[in-house]
């Protein structure tokens, strides 16, 4: 059915892995596209009761997004681009049914941001997140500048998208950027042991709680559109295209500030 995704359906918990691990999983047009049906598979299927996105292989959940698709983009295809990564993670964070992410290995850019989309994370003891979009001369463009402060606060959000750094699976943890670390190898079971257990419980109450927890962030605040507006404008930039190029072609880039 898929062709960057795998689905399997065990115990009510639909399991979604991100398949391009040749590409270290990285977020595409395609991807985001059939992200969106498989998440309305977990909306309208009822032997559904709850879900988990991973990635294939062991070394990423997803390293960002696919670079090579930006350099064509104007800043009006650029805001395309952002309104759709926004419509498809805040379907995954409105979803009445929990969602999490099992996150092994690099959680960079969108890969960071579509975990912080689920309503909760484990990470394997080698996972690392980061939003290193300012390398590319250019912001986290699918909620990361909001929902990142929303985990970890203004001050730490601030520094990690300041300066691209990476931080590991037991910072996260400390940060409050995921809930569990595990070793690799316990990572999928600890997180369906977490979902098997909200199976026992009220699933309308279950429902209830996310929903009222979402309405908290008030998803309609004007920091998502201005998010939108300024990833967009980006598309504009010299930065931008010598950000992409520079890490297509696997160099520093020397951004020039226009």
């Amino acid at each position: 059915m898929y062709k960057t995704l795998t689905t399997s359906l065990q115990e009510g918990i639909l399991e979604i892995t991100i398949n391009r691990p040749d590409k270290m999983n990285a977020l595409n047009t395609e991807v985001m596209q059939e992200l969106a049906l498989a998440i309305d598979e977990v909306y309208f299927n009822d032997a559904v009761k709850s879900a988990i996105v991973t990635g294939a292989g062991s070394k990423a959940f997803i390293a960002g997004a696919d670079i090579s698709e930006f350099l064509s983009l104007s800043p009006e295809q650029g805001a395309v681009l952002s309104r759709r990564g926004h419509a498809v993670f805040k379907r995954i964070e409105d979803c009445p049914k929990p969602i999490a992410a099992a996150v092994n290995g690099f959680a960079l850019g969108g890969g960071c941001e579509l975990a912080m989309a689920c309503h909760f994370r484990v990470a394997s003891n080698n996972a690392k997140f980061g939003q290193p979009e300012v390398n590319l001369g250019i912001i986290p463009g699918y909620g990361g500048t909001q929902r990142l402060v929303e985990l970890i606060g203004k001050g730490k959000a601030l520094e990690l998208m300041m300066t691209a750094d990476m931080i590991g699976a037991d910072e996260a943890l400390q940060w409050g950027l995921v809930n569990h670390v595990t070793p690799p190898e316990e990572l999928l079971e600890k997180t369906r042991s977490l979902l098997r257990k909200i199976h026992t419980k009220a699933p309308l109450a279950i429902a209830r709680v996310i929903k009222c927890v979402n309405a908290h962030f008030k998803y309609a605040s004007k920091g998502y559109e201005a998010e939108i507006v300024e990833f967009a404008e980006c598309f504009a930039t010299e930065d931008l295209t010598e950000g992409a190029t520079a890490f297509i072609e696997k160099r520093t880039a020397n951004f020039k500030g226009r």
